[in-house]
């Protein structure tokens, strides 16, 4: 696949914005050359009968048991809050 011929270099840069100079313009076009080829070469996988999948291995759950346990008591919880009142943590207005 002939990049330069297919990807308009100058358009792409206006698209997204970047100012790239002819080196970095050369470099690119032929970076996205190799992209494109690369993408050729995989519609040519023979892919029929083959399940698609969204991870390349298993995926399994990998969290912990979720088992019922005792919380803090209301004075454990309140220990180290700066102010109390009524059970409950005391702090300052945000908002008038």
């Amino acid at each position: 696949m002939n990049s330069s011929a297919e990807i308009n270099i100058e358009y792409v840069a206006r698209l997204a914005r970047l100012a790239l100079t002819a080196t970095e313009q050369a470099k690119l076009s032929q970076q996205l050359g190799d992209i494109l080829h690369y993408v050729d070469k995989l519609k040519q996988v023979e892919v029929a009968g083959i399940e698609p999948m969204a991870h390349g291995s298993p995926v399994f759950n990998v969290w912990a048991a979720d088992v019922v346990v005792a919380g803090l008591s209301v004075e454990e919880a309140l220990r180290n809050a700066p102010e109390q009142r009524a059970d409950s943590i005391v702090v300052p207005k945000v908002v008038e």
